[in-house]
């Protein structure tokens, strides 16, 4: 990928080819060919036209290289992600036109269903549909307004938890009672997070949709939701009683919590995709990014993290809303960040004005001075009227009381607005109140008479946070492969090769005898090996005695599906 933005270039991993196992590529193939069975006729035609075309096939996993050339030629790309990324990295890049795919697969034991981000997940449940051009204008759009929207400390506290959860979850060596505590734990952080954020809402309208979204005719839908794609168990269990079918409403979607440690109990139909679009538009008109004013400033405010607000001049504060002053009327007046803050015009910072400027914190008046005179619009003589000129004193009156009095050090403009009025020896007050004393050094005024825009994280990331490092050089070389993966390798080898004859069979046989010695639970090779005995004459008796085996396993709830779907693709 050449194309991702440079602060986004540290969640982005190389995909390690060779650390999939045999076993990760049986499982692969599993699901790939329950889901081609289960989804004929109940998947979106844009699912099924899309297989063909993303580079993705049953065999094997993908390499995220040539599903990217695939996307390529839809305007989009692909990228390996390290796991679980926060919702605001993940979100730019789907705005970005980069489909996020994290590198492992589930492991055996869930491979029915994980709430781990897996290549299963977002490589055959996402990638396919993007085909489909309304489609993906929608999950670029609801893409741009997730990287916009605010979240709370409580919300970090509980992703960070369901972090937790996947890794424990898809560990082998975590035991059921290590499963419990951190699922209870994710279930506690999320419930502790009640305040609804504008990053849950678009979290919730983002998983009832593109997550687990159906499409068409309230009473005979068609499946396009990643999460019911790529799940063997959810793409049936969807379309149960069990599961109650509404129509899709974004006030509704937000409504509904996610449910991550089950299948859904319910899910949203709506029309077509272009009423997707409609609802993401309909969201982000009452956000911050898009509402401005003091109600944006609040918003900010309370998300206690890294914000930007812009100025109607175009001016950018980046830093931690720490106050916010206000007239009778309930409007900012007076705006303070706290910490390290930098000042940025159209995205980009402006020189001499970083960090290492403001590294307390800045304040700033918002409004228009006395006379109804918006400063950002004045030209150099206007700005002459009213006594602001380099090396001058000047004294500035705002409607709301706020004065500011100093000896003018620097005016900073862009072709159209007034930016930045620099003032030395400055005092600041509002009703007898100093919001600025002279012994604090320069002030840097902003021009603007209102806030037109506030969203999360910086204006220009890598100037703000710093070049992100280079990426760490890959491990070593995977370890040897275990008893049972050599056994799967023989299998997908001899699959591979085809053909028939003794050396074959005899070669078949021998992975059975490993089978019966040293893993008479394992269910997924002998399905395996029981699809190349059935055509195989030669091999009618290990065949017999494979079927025997399994429906003696088959008699274990926890595979019982998984054994009757592995059988029912083979007959």
């Amino acid at each position: 990928m050449t194309n991702i933005p440079p602060h986004l270039a540290p969640y982005v991993a190389d995909q390690r080819y060779d650390r999939y196992t045999p076993v990760d590529h049986a499982v692969w193939r599993y699901v790939m060919r329950q889901n081609r069975r289960a989804l004929r006729g109940k998947a979106h035609d844009a699912y099924v036209n899309g297989l063909a075309l993303s580079g993705i096939g049953t065999e094997r996993i993908p390499r995220v290289s040539e599903m990217n050339d695939c996307l390529a030629r839809i305007g989009w790309g692909a990228a390996i992600v390290n796991g679980l990324i926060p919702g605001a990295v993940f979100y730019e890049l789907l705005a970005s036109g980069i489909l996020p795919i994290a590198a492992e697969i589930r492991k055996l034991s869930n491979i029915a269903y994980t709430p781990a981000p897996d290549i299963l997940h977002e490589a055959a449940g996402h990638a396919p549909i993007l085909f489909d051009p309304d489609y993906r204008s929608y999950v670029r759009e609801i893409g741009a307004i997730g990287a916009k929207a605010f979240s709370s400390p409580a919300k970090g506290a509980a992703f960070e938890a369901l972090r937790r959860l996947t890794i424990v979850m898809e560990d082998p060596a975590s035991t059921a009672e290590e499963r419990e505590a951190a699922k209870r734990d994710a279930e506690e952080k999320q419930r502790a997070a009640a305040e609804m954020t504008e990053a849950e809402k678009v979290s919730r309208l983002f998983w009832a949709t593109v997550e687990y979204g159906l499409v068409g005719d309230l009473a005979d839908p068609k499946i396009y939701g990643a999460g019911l794609l790529s799940s063997v168990g959810e793409s049936k269990h969807c379309f149960t009683d069990a599961v109650t079918k509404l129509p899709y409403s974004v006030e509704a979607c937000a409504a509904s919590p996610k449910i991550v440690t089950e299948m859904q109990s319910k899910l949203f139909v709506c029309k077509n995709f272009d009423e997707l679009k409609e609802g993401a538009r309909s969201m982000a008109n009452t956000m911050a990014f898009r509402v401005g004013g003091t109600p944006s400033l609040e918003t900010a405010k309370r998300s206690g993290g890294i914000a930007t607000f812009e100025f109607d001049s175009g001016l950018g504060v980046t830093g931690v809303v720490a106050s916010i002053v206000k007239d009778k009327d309930g409007e900012a007046v007076y705006v303070n960040t706290a910490g390290e803050t930098a000042l940025s015009a159209r995205g980009r910072q402006l020189p001499g004005h970083g960090r290492e400027r403001h590294p307390r914190g800045y304040g700033t008046p918002i409004g228009r001075l006395l006379g109804n005179v918006a400063l950002e619009a004045c030209g150099a003589d206007a700005l002459a009227e009213l006594g602001i000129a380099e090396g001058r004193d000047a004294r500035l009156a705002f409607e709301s009381g706020v004065s500011v009095c100093g000896r003018v050090a620097g005016i900073l403009r862009d072709e159209r607005h007034v930016l930045l009025v620099s003032f030395e020896a400055c005092t600041v007050a509002l009703d007898g109140r100093e919001l600025f004393r002279p012994e604090w050094g320069t002030y840097d005024m902003a021009a603007g008479s209102r806030i037109a825009t506030a969203y999360p994280g910086a204006a220009d990331p890598v100037a703000y946070f710093g070049a992100p490092p280079p990426r760490a050089a890959p491990a070593d070389e995977p370890p040897p492969p275990t008893e049972l993966e050599a056994l799967y390798g023989t299998v997908a080898r001899l699959r591979a090769e085809g053909g028939s004859g003794v050396v074959r069979a005899e070669a078949l046989r021998e992975v059975h005898r490993g089978l019966d010695r040293a893993f008479p639970r394992d269910w997924l090779l002998r399905l395996e090996l029981l699809e190349l005995a059935a055509s195989a004459p030669e091999l009618r008796d290990m065949e017999a005695i494979l079927r025997a085996q399994l429906d003696a396993l088959a008699g274990h709830a926890s595979v019982a599906n998984l054994i009757r779907d592995g059988l029912a693709v083979l007959a």
